[in-house]
C-alpha cells in the first residue's frame, strides 16, 4: 500500500451555549476551527449508497483512511477532514491498532463520508 496522500483535520472550537453558559457547543466558524495536516495516508473508496424519495436522491460516499505504519494521527470522531477539495465527516470511532512488538500505535484507520443531493 502507498501512503503518499495527506489530508487536513479540521477541529471545531468551543463556544458558550447562550441558553446555558455552563455548557459549550461546537463552533465551526472559520476563525474558531483549528487545522492540522495529516501525513502519510492511504485513502481509498469504501462505499456508496443512494437513497431517494419524491423530493431528492441523496448519495452517501465513504472513504477508508489508513495511516502508515508507526504514524498516529490527532483525529477524533468529532472532527472533519478536508481532502481532494472536499469536506468530509468522520464516521464512527477512530481505530488505533496496537503494535504487538514495539508497543504504541501501529497504524490508525477511520472512515470519512460525504452526503450530496
Amino acid at each position: 500500500m502507498w501512503f503518499d496522500q495527506e489530508a487536513t483535520r479540521v477541529r471545531a472550537g468551543r463556544t458558550s451555549n447562550r441558553g446555558n453558559p455552563d455548557d459549550t457547543i461546537l463552533n465551526w466558524a472559520p476563525g474558531a476551527v483549528s487545522r492540522l495536516v495529516l501525513p502519510a495516508l492511504n485513502i481509498q473508496p469504501a462505499s456508496q449508497t443512494e437513497t431517494g424519495d419524491a423530493e431528492r436522491t441523496a448519495v452517501t460516499t465513504g472513504w477508508r483512511v489508513q495511516s502508515d505504519e508507526g504514524v498516529d494521527l490527532d483525529v477524533t470522531a468529532l472532527d472533519r477532514i478536508e481532502w481532494n477539495s472536499t469536506v468530509f465527516e468522520v464516521q464512527g470511532e477512530i481505530a488505533r491498532w496496537p503494535d504487538p512488538i514495539a508497543g504504541g500505535v501501529h497504524h490508525v484507520e477511520f472512515t470519512i463520508v460525504r452526503v450530496t443531493g
